[in-house]
This record gives C-alpha cells, sequence and structure tokens, in this order.
C-alpha cells in the first residue's frame, strides 16, 4: 500500500522547497486565527498533495494547508493522509530553524506511519510497524528511549509555556530540567529518550501531532489525553486535540 522510504523522499522534496523560499524576502499572510502563513507552506503543500495523489490515488488527505473537509464526508474514512506540511511557521518566519514537515497515515482513529522532517539541520523522524528511526549525517538509529533516570527532562514550548504546565510539572514532585523546542521535535525528543515528559496543556490541531504520535508510539510511548488517560484519536470531528502527555 505505502513505502515509508517514498514518504521520507517527498517530505525532503518539501523540505528543499521551504528552504529555497527561507532563502529569499518572502511576504507573510495571515490566516483567519491570525497564524501566518507563507509561499512556503503552500510551496510544501502543493508538492505533498501531488505526490500522495500519485502514489496513493485511493486514500483521502486531510492537510492544514486545504479547504476544510466535512465531518459528515470523513467521518467515513478509514484510511486517511494527515500533513502539515510546515509546523512552526512562526519560527520559520524569525528565520529560526525548528520548523518541520509532517506527513502521517491514519488508519481507524490512529496513526500507522508517521515521518517528521526538520529541513534546516536534514534531521528525520520516521515510524511505523518495523519501528521508529531517526537518521542524521546519513547515519540511522533506531529510536529506543530508556525510563529517566535522576533529574526529569521536561519538554515545553517556547511559545506555549503557561501556567497549566508549569503547575502541572510542579505537581510531578521532581527535581526537573527543562528542555525548550519549537514544532513537532518536541513528542521526538520524547520518542528519542532525549528527553522524559512533554505535557501540552495548550492548543493543538490533529495535523501537529499525527506524524510525530506514530514516532513515539512505535518507540514504545504514549501520547496521552490528559482528561481519559487513553491514546491521542484522530478525524474527530473538531479537529482541536484536548490537552495531553507525552510519555
Amino acid at each position: 500500500m505505502y513505502n515509508i522510504k517514498k514518504i521520507i523522499s517527498i517530505s525532503k522534496k518539501a523540505g528543499k522547497a521551504i528552504l529555497e523560499v527561507r532563502g529569499t524576502d518572502f511576504d507573510v499572510d495571515y490566516k483567519a486565527d491570525s497564524s501566518p502563513l507563507t509561499k512556503a507552506d503552500l510551496a510544501s503543500n502543493k508538492i505533498i498533495i501531488d505526490s500522495l495523489k500519485k502514489l496513493t490515488p485511493d486514500i483521502p488527505l486531510l492537510s492544514e494547508e486545504t479547504k476544510e473537509i466535512a465531518y459528515d464526508e470523513r467521518k467515513n474514512w478509514k484510511l486517511f493522509w494527515l500533513i502539515d506540511p510546515l509546523d512552526g511557521t512562526k519560527e520559520f518566519v524569525k528565520k529560526e530553524g525548528e520548523f518541520t514537515v509532517n506527513i502521517a497515515l491514519i488508519k481507524n482513529n490512529m496513526p500507522i506511519l508517521g515521518v517528521v522532517y526538520v529541513p534546516v539541520k536534514d534531521i528525520l523522524y520516521y515510524g511505523d510497524e518495523k519501528g521508529s528511526f531517526k537518521k542524521e549525517n546519513n547515519q540511522i538509529t533506531k529510536l529506543d528511549p530508556r525510563a529517566y533516570t535522576g533529574k526529569l527532562r521536561v519538554v515545553a514550548s517556547k511559545s506555549h509555556f503557561n501556567k497549566e504546565t508549569k503547575e502541572y510539572i510542579k505537581k510531578l514532585g521532581k527535581e526537573y530540567e527543562l528542555v525548550n523546542v519549537g514544532s513537532s521535535v518536541k513528542l521526538c525528543l520524547v520518542a528519542e529518550g532525549k528527553a522524559d515528559i512533554y505535557p501540552r496543556l495548550g492548543p493543538t490541531m490533529e495535523w501537529d501531532t499525527a506524524a510525530a504520535h506514530a514516532v513515539v508510539m512505535f518507540a514504545g510511548k504514549k501520547v496521552i489525553n490528559y482528561e481519559t488517560n487513553e491514546e491521542l484519536l484522530y478525524n474527530k470531528e473538531n479537529l482541536l486535540n484536548p490537552w495531553f502527555i507525552v510519555k
């Protein structure tokens, strides 16, 4: 049905297009929710959508940058691609490097494949039923996060480190150190064992987390709904994620 190498290739092609825009004096538009939108988001989106339609014409797609699809249509989807062509547009606009390309395959409301690509650093995280891996400097490492020892390493969002998150960390009752990064890399740090826990007590959308959720899950960790303590689900009527904990 799919070959993860082909999805990786698509993500890298999209990443190259993003970097080409990054090197120019690009304009920034703003969507209805005040989030930024650039040529890079649109270029990446077009590459991913066109490539996936060619690769898997029978599998529907849902992307942050395509028109909204009514729940009446998508509720019957058993299998679909969920895409964030540029996660971390705010960081991209600031010319920072913590933005990612995210492609996930969702089956029965759960990710079964995810690719997260960090174009500036040429780092890949990817996962499916064969396990989760990181590719950096042409070296591929299987992700095998270990239980923490000593000081707790807590991932926090640079732009969303709110009061609720601070209170949650305090309640853990352990000595901790903060690991600050942007975009979906936060989930991947837990998957690779560079952090122990990532509490996200604030808004995210399904496309923000799906690809990295696959990487976390196939590395043996979980992305847990803060209220229900169950694994995060996808293709809900409201595409806004609940608060969640990665551990």
